[in-house]
């Protein structure tokens, strides 16, 4: 097979700090290292288009411009991505393009590959409910805001040729609400950069939250869950990453009496994050929007056992008492004894986190990569005689 050259779009990417741009960096990273010429389009991080490059991957940044009420995420004209989109095709004429979302870049980028007859990969990473508490929706308004959001996701993503989302629940989600059928991928992480074998952990035992700290990710849960552990016993509880209810979590961690024992820790570097889930005793993903939760298979792949909420993707992930356990989402009380149980028995974790770094394995990067160089291949007419054709998701 011939080298492809691949146009990602992305609406988000590093340096922002979420799933879906972690996702879009290692995705081009592990089909540049594979031989591919990839090329990535997504918002400027400072405002500015340009262009530059890392890890073999070429990077064509859009102007953008802050985002209302928004300090750290930015967004490009949806007639400056249009055009930059069309610019980008003539130029490189590549063989497939792949949006990762259906906003302004994902738009212009699936329109234009459309209108050149590119052939076009959308992947979903959207929930309407992980944009409500940003966008300042009413919650008596949610409802048919969520209605609207999937319709307008419907009308840019028809146009591709192959869908896919992160899970079968995701992918569930998405044909049910869209019509449209989808194939799930998994997003994947490198194992082998989480460490090899037991870890040595902190003491005390640290809980670990990893995420936005936004409303859906429930960590007010959490923290009440941690105020009903035992007082007798020594643990902590550690969170990292930022959000829009960071200074409500700070005052109620207060309030709960627990504030010396949770350590608010912000954005922190790779190497510390993976020091982070190498360290802890047990993950905790209280969540009840998540399509895969690249953070909680981050630390299956350290080999640490999880605590997670029985909701959308999450039971993808974990299975209870085989690397973790699932709590009812919104029932204190039932996380509060699962993070016990854990705490309690060194044992046991090992055990949850051994069996969790093995399931992570059939979640590893390179196959990702490879699934998604099937799919290119395959929609490119790049294909071995008798090799089965896929159908359009229109």
């Amino acid at each position: 097979m011939r080298p492809l050259r691949i146009l990602l779009g992305a609406d988000t990417y590093p340096p922002d700090v979420n799933g879906a741009a972690r996702f879009a960096e290692r995705l081009g990273g592990g089909l540049a290292r594979r031989g591919h010429d990839v090329h990535v389009l997504a918002p400027s991080p400072d405002g500015p288009a340009g262009r530059s490059e890392h890890d073999r991957v070429t990077i064509h940044r859009v102007r953008s411009l802050r985002c209302p009420g928004q300090a750290a995420f930015r967004v490009s004209p949806p007639w400056q991505a249009a055009g930059t989109a069309s610019q980008l095709i003539r130029e490189l004429a590549p063989d497939v393009a792949h949006v990762q979302a259906h906003f302004s870049v994902g738009r212009g980028l699936a329109l234009a590959a459309t209108r050149m007859d590119v052939p076009l990969v959308a992947t979903n990473h959207f929930m309407p409910e992980n944009l409500f508490a940003h966008a300042h929706v009413p919650v008596r308004l949610r409802g048919g805001a969520a209605r609207f959001a999937w319709q307008d996701l419907r009308r840019v993503y028809r146009r591709a040729q192959v869908l896919t989302a992160p899970t079968p629940r995701a992918v569930e989600l998405l044909t049910r609400e869209t019509g449209l059928p989808a194939i799930p991928i998994s997003c994947g992480v490198e194992i082998g950069s989480y460490g090899h074998g037991p870890a040595v952990e902190s003491r005390p035992a640290t809980i670990l939250f990893v995420g936005r700290l936004d409303p859906e990710k429930r960590v007010d849960e959490l923290l009440h869950a941690a105020a009903l552990l035992p007082t007798d016993h020594e643990w902590r509880l550690e969170l990292i990453g930022d959000g829009i209810c960071r200074d409500e979590l700070e005052a109620m961690a207060c309030t709960l009496g627990i504030a010396a024992r949770v350590r608010f820790r912000g954005f922190v570097s790779d190497a510390e994050l993976i020091a982070a889930y190498r360290a802890c005793a047990v993950f905790c993903m209280p969540g009840v929007a998540e399509l895969q939760s690249l953070v909680t298979l981050e630390a299956m792949a350290a080999g640490k056992p999880v605590v997670a909420a029985d909701a959308m993707a999450l039971p993808h992930l974990v299975r209870p008492g085989h690397n973790g356990l699932l709590h009812p989402p919104g029932d204190v009380r039932a996380l509060s004894a699962a993070l016990a149980e854990i705490l309690d028995d060194q044992v046991l974790r090992r055990r949850l986190g051994a069996a969790g770094r093995e399931l992570a394995r059939g979640h590893d990067l390179s196959a990702t990569v490879e699934s998604f160089e099937d799919l290119y291949t395959r929609i490119a007419g790049i294909t071995e005689p008798g090799s089965p054709v896929l159908t359009s998701a229109a």
